[in-house]
């Protein structure tokens, strides 16, 4: 599994780069002002980088778990990411409704818009995070993963 360190540098990358895009282009296609979707978009990537760490600390001992190894092929990652953004639909939609002073059903219609970008965008991101920065399929202490999972069980 990843060290704390590098779930760190990992969540930090993911949403700065995430904020230079989102903040820039959420403020030309929703119509809003720059300073707006600013705010919003950093409280929310400070929310979402919690709701990261935390996310893929779990998901991590969930593939150790039910797999024995941390390699995600393609449609586990699409999972992962479909998954991650469900959980922050969850809390931003009241939130983005009540700051931008919109109906919930117009905060719908901008979340999924952002879900949907991030979707891809937390794909792009975490695939090119593996294979820049490759996690060892090893444990703690440098077992295999599945010594760790018969050892937890």
């Amino acid at each position: 599994m990843r060290s704390t360190k590098d779930r760190i540098r990992h969540t930090i990358g993911f949403e700065v780069i995430g904020l230079l895009i989102v903040a820039p282009v959420g403020s030309w296609v929703f119509g809003f002002a720059l300073h707006q979707i600013g705010i919003l978009a950093v409280v929310a990537s400070l929310i979402a980088a919690a709701w990261n760490y935390l996310y893929n600390v779990l998901f991590d001992k969930a593939m150790l778990r039910f797999t024995g190894q941390l390699r995600k092929p393609v449609a586990v990652r699409v999972f992962h990411a479909v998954l991650f953004e469900l959980g922050l639909l969850v809390v931003f939609l009241p939130m983005v409704a009540w700051y931008l002073d919109m109906s919930l059903i117009d905060a719908f219609i901008m979340d999924i818009a952002l879900a949907a970008f991030y979707v891809v965008y937390a794909f792009v991101y975490n695939w090119a995070y593996d294979t820049v920065f490759p996690v060892a399929n090893t444990g703690q202490g440098g077992k295999t993963a599945k010594a760790v999972v018969k050892s937890a069980c």
